[in-house]
């Protein structure tokens, strides 16, 4: 019940935040929405399963400014290589690893992937993600692995009770 809570207070602080406007009708229909989402959450039975997907918060507005150095850093590399007099490309379709054990992880590498300009997951699988890269250099720099161990770092640590449960 305390995720459910949590899950509210979540939403209905991101409506206010969003939103701007504190007069009685908006606030009222905030909360509304935000109790019938946790109140379909929970029908749907998506809250326990999901609640230890996310590891310490503070970790993800770290990996988001990594992110956002990777984005600008790409946009510049693959903007020369566009421009360039000669287009110097040579696209790779490739299979990489990914170490995430949850799917909301896979899926955070997989959108980080296609975010980094040059490269686009296409498949996400059993512990691999096919990726298409307008460069050689693109799909070295993911194979080195470094965006996969910063995603693996943000999720949460799996307890002994989870493992158990786990398939």
């Amino acid at each position: 019940m305390l995720h459910a809570v949590g899950l509210f207070a979540v939403l209905f602080g991101t409506w206010i935040l969003l939103s701007g406007h504190f007069t009685p009708f908006l606030l009222i229909a905030g909360a509304v929405c935000a109790a019938l989402t946790v109140a379909i959450t929970l029908r749907m039975d998506l809250l326990d399963q999901q609640r230890d997907f996310v590891g310490p918060v503070w970790r993800l507005p770290l990996y988001w400014l990594w992110l956002a150095g990777q984005i600008i850093l790409w946009s510049l590399i693959v903007a020369r290589q566009v421009l360039a007099p000669r287009l110097d490309i040579d696209p790779v379709l490739q299979r990489l690893p990914c170490s995430q054990r949850s799917d909301l992880a896979k899926v955070m590498y997989a959108n980080s992937i296609t975010l980094t300009p040059g490269t686009v997951s296409t498949d996400v699988g059993d512990g691999e993600i096919e990726v298409h890269a307008l460069t050689r250099a693109a799909m070295e720099d993911l194979k080195s692995g470094d965006m996969d161990r910063r995603v693996s770092a943000t999720e949460a640590k799996r307890t002994k009770a989870a493992a158990a449960d786990a398939p």
